[in-house]
């Protein structure tokens, strides 16, 4: 296990911390993120509810598929933790 991978251990949850890092690279739809990060489409949708609480991404609708990015707010803390990463 790399040093970054056991920092996120310790201090964050995993697979909100690989959600929000998958959605570095522009928005994207649920079933995408949730074989991304290696979890069930259920707990993605889960987390992205509790990040869509907290501000940190919003939903936009295109036809039948529920796109999901990041508020000007999540991309704030994308980078924030991305710094913090880098220390590790």
């Amino acid at each position: 296990m790399t040093r970054q991978k056991r920092f996120i251990k310790a201090f964050f949850k995993e697979k909100p911390i690989a959600l929000l890092l998958s959605l570095r690279d522009g928005p994207k739809y649920a079933t995408v993120i949730s074989k991304r990060i290696d979890c069930t489409y259920s707990h993605t949708i889960k987390i992205l509810n509790e990040f869509k609480a907290l501000g940190i991404v919003d939903f936009e609708k295109r036809g039948r598929i529920k796109m999901v990015y990041l508020t000007k707010e999540g991309e704030e803390l994308l980078h924030a933790i991305e710094e913090i990463l880098k220390k590790f």
